[in-house]
């Protein structure tokens, strides 16, 4: 393979005769064979990406639904799933144990499973015991006494905890290690494909997924308030694609429905609650709203902000209105940084400046 220098030569020789068309095209043809190894190496690249996705999701699927392992899967893999699946059946006898003691309603078995597998999957057969798996399952739980007036005497009961930063919290104190942000992103695409399937990364399919693990409003009010801008009193100002049908900027001649705003500003950029409420989801992603997360704010209305460069909070952490809860950016399916942002009320996108100052 040939390296820039040689490129160089060849082009600086090729200078005196650049009039003659003949011989541009055959210089043009010794650049393309010089480079045509780095072609194949990039296809070769892409291609070993896309085969470890398809691992990675085979794996999952075959960890959590069963199925025979197929030759094709490599060998590695096919012993982390053999593990995963051994262990996910301890995980089961300690929640049936557990499950005995709940005063009431009932372990997220999915949840803890998705948990278990983002934070242990790849690492081998890890020696561990049955109070170990007891162990982790018991950081999904609070243990409260309960008096009995009858017998004078006291049980303890388990209490099944819904806060996520309480549970991460719980597993960090028992497996002594940091849970990064990146682990629980991970565990949380894992429950919601094990829930859900693929999720869509935007539109109409996302936003019907939001709506379908929003908090019921009867059970949860809407906070209240009126709501801010995200990035400060001059968003109007900084608004470059509108709520509506617009033009896509991929493709000029088709026409998309745009279901927020785009704000433009700098990269790493502040992004601020537009009100208070809980982290529903936070999700990495390489296409559709890239980095991307969403905020319950109760009574059915969720706000979505998309293509940050970083996401500070944490799904399911409560978040004051004006907190700062991620960094504007472009990833995913964007053209330069900027904040998508959208309101979306019970399963319906609504035009975010009928709600910002």
């Amino acid at each position: 393979m040939a390296d820039p220098a040689t490129l160089a030569l060849i082009a600086r020789a090729a200078i005196p005769a650049g009039t003659d068309k003949r011989t541009w095209k055959v210089i043009g043809a010794i650049i393309a064979a010089l480079l045509t190894p780095v072609i194949l190496m990039v296809v070769v690249i892409m291609s070993l990406l896309s085969a470890t996705a398809s691992h990675n999701n085979a794996a999952i699927n075959l960890t959590f639904h069963g199925g025979a392992i197929s030759s094709q899967m490599p060998a590695d893999y096919a012993d982390y799933i053999r593990n995963m699946r051994d262990s996910f059946s301890e995980l089961d006898t300690a929640i049936g144990n557990i499950s005995t003691e709940l005063e009431s309603g009932s372990l997220d078995s999915t949840r803890v499973k998705a948990i278990f597998y983002a934070l242990f999957f790849g690492s081998g057969s890890p020696s561990r015991d049955s109070d170990d798996y007891r162990a982790f399952v018991d950081c999904f739980v609070r243990y409260e006494t309960r008096s009995d007036e009858a017998t004078g005497g006291s049980s303890k009961v388990a209490i099944p905890l819904t806060s996520l930063p309480e549970i991460y919290s719980n597993l960090e104190s028992t497996l002594g290690r940091t849970i990064t942000s990146e682990d629980k992103a991970n565990a949380s695409e894992i429950y919601n494909r094990i829930l859900y399937g693929d999720i869509p990364t935007e539109g109409d399919g996302l936003q019907n997924w939001v709506n379908t693990i929003t908090a019921n409003p009867a059970e949860v009010p809407f906070i209240g308030g009126d709501f801010i801008s995200p990035l400060g009193s001059s968003w109007r100002s900084m608004v470059t694609s509108e709520f509506g049908y617009l033009r896509d900027p991929f493709h000029p001649t088709v026409e998309n429905f745009h279901s927020g705003i785009d704000l433009g500003a700098p990269k790493g950029t502040d992004i601020h609650a537009a009100n208070g409420g809980t982290v529903l989801f936070i999700r990495y992603r390489t296409t559709g709203y890239g980095y991307h997360l969403a905020i319950d704010h109760g009574g059915g209305i969720v706000t979505l902000y998309g293509h940050c460069s970083k996401i500070l909070v944490t799904e399911g952490q409560a978040v004051r209105q004006g907190e700062v809860i991620a960094q504007v950016g472009s990833t995913g399916k964007s053209t330069g940084n900027h904040l998508h942002l959208e309101v979306i009320v019970d399963g319906t996108p609504q035009n975010p400046r009928s709600y910002l100052p």
